[in-house]
């Protein structure tokens, strides 16, 4: 008993200890990464808009940043789940904010139903439930977009974060980003 007991105290403070190691270099190229994905996206929105319609940035773009930066090993954070979970929320947002009008409703449905068909695709990526909110309880400008919004700033705002996810996830060798580079040989083989 004695034994055990002090197997898994060893095994916790292990364990423990792993979760609460600080790498310095890993919080530089998380923190270059966010800045400069989210940074970009609101450089293109101060382009284009005025400070109060902020239709390029939106909050989901932030939690998306939390986990393609941050956790880029995650499930959740990979390419597929990135671009496919705002895209799909996007496009259930849009429509239940077209068909239901009653906003307690349409806001309920459109988170529920886009978790359901991220869970259905395998592009479950948690911000994309803002997504779909955001259609719904957005400004004017927002709703006034329609499918639009599916676009821009969602298809935009995605790409950007991608990209500077590739960039800066992969510049030195204890990163990896996606987990899985599989897609990227066949993306080279169909398209170079």
């Amino acid at each position: 008993m004695k034994r055990k007991l002090k197997r898994a105290a060893r095994f916790a403070r292990y364990v423990v200890y792993k979760e609460t190691l600080v790498d310095f270099r890993e919080h530089f190229w998380t923190f270059l990464g966010s800045f400069t994905g989210i940074a970009l996206i609101g450089l293109m929105n101060s382009h284009f808009f005025t400070l109060h319609d902020n239709l390029f940035l939106i909050g989901s773009f932030g939690a998306s940043s939390v986990l393609i930066y941050g956790i880029i090993n995650s499930p959740l954070a990979q390419p597929r789940n990135l671009i496919g979970g705002h895209l799909i929320c996007a496009v259930v947002g849009v429509t239940v904010q077209h068909l239901i009008p009653e906003g307690w409703l349409a806001a309920g449905l459109a988170v529920s139903i886009s978790i359901v068909l991220m869970q259905i695709t395998k592009t479950l990526h948690p911000p994309g439930g803002a997504t779909a909110l955001i259609a719904i309880i957005g400004s004017e400008k927002i709703k006034a977009l329609g499918y639009l919004y599916v676009l821009s700033p969602i298809l935009t705002g995605v790409s950007i974060l991608f990209i500077v996810a590739l960039f800066f996830n992969n510049i030195t060798s204890h990163r990896r980003y996606p987990m899985n580079k599989g897609w990227y040989k066949v993306w080279k083989r169909r398209y170079l």
